[in-house]
C-alpha cells in the first residue's frame, strides 16, 4: 500500500467518525440541559479515566489503553445507534448491529489500524481485562453522575428505577470501590429527592 492510499484511508475514517457527533444519547448535559451526543460522552469518560485512574483497584491498569478504548468504544453507534442501557427490546439486537457496524467502520482504516481499533473495541465489550473493566466502570459512572446532576430527567423520562441501576453499575464496585461509594451516595440521594423510585 502506498503512503498516499494509507493517508486517504485515514482521512476517510476521520470524516466518517465525525458522524458520532450526531448520535444522541438518553443522558443530558449538566449545564445546557440537552441530550449529549456519543462523541461528547466518549471524550468525557476518556478525560475521567486520566483524572480518576488513581481510584482503580488494580494499580497495573494501562491508562493509555483505557483512554483508547473509551475513545473507540462507541464508534459503532454511527451505524448501530445508541442502545439505551435499560431498553430490553433494543438490547436483543445490539450485539448483531454493533458487530456489523464495527466491521464496516473500522475497515475504513489501513489494516493494521483497523485490527488495533477492532481489538480495543472487542476487549472493551468482553470486559475481562483490568483495563477494560475500569473503562466499563467509567462508562457507567459518567451517565450516573450526569443523571443525578440533571435532576434525574433521563431516569424519569425512561422510568428507570434503583433496582435497575445497581446491577447495571456493579462493575464500578468491583474495579473501583471508592468510585462505587460515590455512586451509591448519588443513588441514595436521588431516591431521597424523588428522582428515582425503588
Amino acid at each position: 500500500m502506498s503512503q498516499t492510499t494509507r493517508f486517504n484511508q485515514q482521512i476517510e475514517f476521520i470524516l466518517e467518525v465525525d458522524k458520532l457527533k450526531e448520535i444522541l444519547r438518553q443522558t443530558y448535559t449538566t449545564k445546557k440541559m440537552r441530550q449529549e451526543n456519543s462523541s461528547e460522552h466518549s471524550w468525557h469518560i476518556a478525560l475521567m479515566a486520566i483524572i480518576l485512574s488513581e481510584y482503580a483497584k488494580n494499580p497495573k491498569i494501562n491508562i493509555f489503553k483505557v483512554v483508547k478504548m473509551l475513545l473507540v468504544h462507541d464508534i459503532v453507534e454511527i451505524d448501530a445507534g445508541d442502545t439505551f442501557a435499560y431498553d430490553k427490546q433494543a438490547k436483543k439486537t445490539q450485539h448483531k448491529r454493533e458487530n456489523k457496524a464495527a466491521k464496516r467502520i473500522f475497515n475504513l482504516l489501513p489494516i493494521d489500524q483497523a485490527q488495533d481499533f477492532k481489538s480495543l473495541w472487542i476487549e472493551f465489550e468482553e470486559c475481562q481485562t483490568p483495563s477494560s473493566q475500569f473503562a466499563n466502570a467509567l462508562d457507567r459512572l459518567q451517565p450516573l453522575i450526569n443523571n443525578y446532576y440533571t435532576n434525574g430527567i433521563a431516569w424519569q423520562k425512561n422510568n428507570v428505577k434503583v433496582c435497575q441501576i445497581k446491577p447495571r453499575n456493579k462493575t464500578i464496585k468491583q474495579v473501583a470501590p471508592q468510585l462505587w461509594q460515590y455512586a451509591t451516595k448519588l443513588i441514595k440521594k436521588a431516591k431521597a429527592q424523588g428522582m428515582l423510585k425503588e
